[in-house]
């Protein structure tokens, strides 16, 4: 099944389902107000709201009848209309599990990957307490900060004990999605050198316009992977069509129980696989300072920018006969306050 928010009922949105096409939601109120409140008791809630799923999937749109006992009706899915399919989360942990872009950025300034890094996932505390809709705008104070997108994929876990094997995690993994982790690159030094991590540097991200069940990805899931391309644009123009379940150190189950090591995840925790990279750099990229790093390594100093107030940016994932999962994360960089 496929779940969203609408901008509507608090800030917390109102929970949706929509239909496999993304055209058709209906309001799944009369199960779970929220998707947070899903969560917190998914073992109850995910077959009433499959079940809802499959009647939204099953019924022709026209005329609508009521989809469930309290007079639901389908309505055609506005994607403006649309928060984050969790507006808030109790946390995000993002990881780095590819490590052909850390490799590459660390030959750029002719540093080793310490031998760590193939064993032991690289993760930050991200900043959860608000995500952007998939149509919102990127707010942004000044173009001199270094504005970059990160096309990522996410899960979100209902609740993952404490010290969580690898092997158990991946039952923990509810939903899938995409978010635009942006980061502010020219203010990164600056933090890392505090050597106390992200702060200023990591902005309100943007998640998908819906989060799916693992069993909408078919094949394209295995292994806590997701195996299909991340196709992303800017201005329209090609950026990449980077592999996922290429040169991925770390699958998810890994990232989770890396989480959860020292402290267990709540219902609606995200975990993010950080910018996909692969090793083939003819597949582009899937954040503007990989390809810089890229430029710089074979010109000697980057050509590529970073994004403008006025830029638009897209990413989507599409399956094998080209429809979209999870939605196109579309937009555009605009001044605060402008």
């Amino acid at each position: 099944m496929k779940l969203a928010s609408l901008k509507e009922g608090g800030r917390d949105g109102t929970l949706i389902v929509v239909s496999r096409d993304l055209t058709r939601g209906v309001r799944a109120t009369g199960v779970a107000p929220t998707l947070q409140a899903a969560l917190d008791d998914w073992q109850r809630v995910a077959p009433r709201l499959n079940a809802l799923s499959e009647r939204l999937n099953d019924a022709h749109p026209h005329p609508n009848p009521p989809l469930d006992g309290r007079g639901a009706e389908a309505f055609a899915l506005d994607m403006a209309a649309l928060a984050a399919p969790l507006p808030r989360a109790y946390e995000f942990v993002d990881g780095s599990a590819y490590l052909p872009h850390v490799e590459r950025v660390r030959k750029a300034r002719g540093a080793e990957v310490p031998e760590s890094f193939y064993s032991d996932p690289l993760m930050y505390q991200a900043t959860s307490a608000g995500f952007h809709g998939p149509r919102d705008a990127v707010l942004v104070a000044s173009e001199d900060w270094g504005i970059d997108l990160e096309a990522e994929v996410v899960v979100v876990t209902d609740d993952v004990p404490m010290g969580v094997s690898a092997t158990a995690a991946g039952a923990h993994i509810q939903l899938i999605g995409l978010v635009n982790d942006v980061s502010l690159r020219n203010l990164i030094p600056a933090e890392l050198a505090k050597g106390f991590g992200f702060l200023q540097s990591k902005p309100r991200s943007a998640l998908s316009p819906v989060l799916v069940t693992p069993d909408e990805l078919g094949a394209a899931w295995h292994g806590e992977k997701l195996h299909l391309p991340m196709r992303t644009w800017i201005n329209g123009q090609w950026f990449g069509a980077t592999e996922c379940g290429e040169d991925m150190q770390f699958s998810f189950a890994q990232l989770i129980a890396h989480a959860a090591r020292t402290r267990p995840l709540v219902a609606g925790s995200i975990v993010g696989s950080g910018t996909i990279a692969n090793h083939d750099t003819a597949k582009g990229a899937s954040c503007l300072a990989e390809q810089r790093t890229v430029e710089t390594l074979r010109d000697g100093k980057p050509s590529t920018p970073f994004l403008k107030f006025g830029d638009v940016l897209r990413i989507e994932i599409t399956d094998a006969h080209g429809h979209s999962i999870f939605g196109a994360i579309e937009q555009r960089i605009e001044r605060v306050g402008g």
